[in-house]
């Protein structure tokens, strides 16, 4: 079983890193919605990754909060 907040902590200071997603703040799973909550700067952002694997997690959040 993958945990994916862990997943989650792992991949936040790589997406940090980059010019796109600098003002990332965190990154939460909620396992009762299967979201990911992107929280910036100036806002939040919800990524749909039901269902998913770590690596199809990963493609999710990626392209649905850039």
């Amino acid at each position: 079983m993958e945990n994916k907040q862990e997943i989650l902590d792992l991949l936040l200071p790589a997406l940090q890193a980059t010019r796109n997603l600098h003002n990332l703040i965190s990154l939460t799973y909620d396992t009762e919605k299967e979201v990911v909550i992107a929280c910036f700067a100036g806002g939040k952002k919800l990524a749909n990754v039901c269902g998913d694997s770590g690596t199809s997690m990963i493609r999710d959040v990626i392209g649905q909060i850039v």
